[in-house]
């Protein structure tokens, strides 16, 4: 089986957790996952089945989520699986003033990783550092964010917004709460995740564990073709060509430097090529289908 898998992913499980049933499920024992989801977080998580998991790198990389911020609130992971670290009312927060806030994290921006967090500082990950109870504080690091759109705002004392967010990899919509708490004084925590994009895939085309389930024992799942969300322009190579870029050989080739999708005459994907200096170098290379 080669091909990917737009799993949505329940609450309460990590993505390890999720990679492990669906080989499972699917009898594979080569599965892999692009960009891992909190275990409080729900939605999208590409899964690459059997060779597809050496196509991850090449997916597109933007996100996209719907979340929603508790404002007088704030918790040891920046969201509702934490201990609270703060409390106080946030009743006389109104949506103006919230809304005027948000182009701050907009753009290019520098953020700090939850103190709970898979970032690695001196070899170690933030989260196991956080539970033998030291206190590390996460590297600032730089990410996009394309656009904030409020969806829905409820006041009182534990005022929430809900806003949908598109971003660059690593950008963590934890970090957003916390610091947009920050700003308005009142601290905030991120109550509920569901990712709507990832790697290509949206969440209305996703499939549930039990859809999985029920697709694999009828025969009828049919994994996404590997070239499904690559973005890469395709080349398409003669049979010879396409049998020496199969063996790994590097091929001339008149086209303008960059990262291909290539093909045969027949439009089989063979796998992921580089193109330099008029020279395509076999990057990813996938067995016969």
């Amino acid at each position: 089986m080669l091909g990917f898998l737009n799993l949505h992913k329940p609450t309460g499980m990590t993505s390890h957790d999720c990679v492990g049933k669906v080989r499972r499920i699917c009898g594979l024992k080569r599965v892999g996952h692009g960009g891992t989801l909190d275990p409080l977080a729900t939605g999208v998580l590409p899964i690459a089945l059997g060779p597809a998991t050496r196509l991850l790198p090449y997916l597109p990389e933007q996100k996209a989520y719907q979340a929603t911020i508790r404002f007088g609130l704030t918790t040891t992971t920046d969201d509702l699986a934490g201990d609270i670290l703060s409390e106080q009312s946030a009743n006389h927060l109104a949506q103006e003033v919230v809304e005027k806030a948000l182009p701050q994290f907009l753009g290019s921006i520098e953020q700090r990783p939850p103190a709970y967090s898979a970032i690695q500082v001196q070899g170690q990950r933030l989260y196991d550092l956080a539970r033998q109870g030291k206190n590390v504080t996460a590297p600032l690091r730089r990410v996009e964010v394309f656009d904030i759109q409020i969806l829905d705002w409820q006041g009182g004392e534990k005022s929430e917004l809900e806003v949908a967010i598109a971003c660059g990899p690593g950008t963590y919509i934890r970090s957003i709460a916390r610091d947009l708490g920050e700003v308005l004084g009142t601290g905030a925590t991120l109550a509920q995740l569901t990712r709507t994009l990832s790697c290509g895939f949206a969440l209305a085309d996703s499939l549930t564990f039990e859809t999985l389930a029920e697709q694999v024992q009828a025969g009828t799942f049919s994994p996404l073709e590997p070239s499904f969300s690559l973005q890469q322009p395709i080349l398409h190579l003669p049979p010879a060509e396409a049998q020496r870029f199969c063996w790994g050989q590097k091929l001339p080739q008149d086209c303008a430097d960059g990262m291909m999708q290539v093909h045969d005459t027949s439009n089989r994907f063979l796998g992921m090529g580089e193109i330099i200096d008029g020279l395509l170098k076999p990057k990813v290379v996938l067995p016969a289908q």
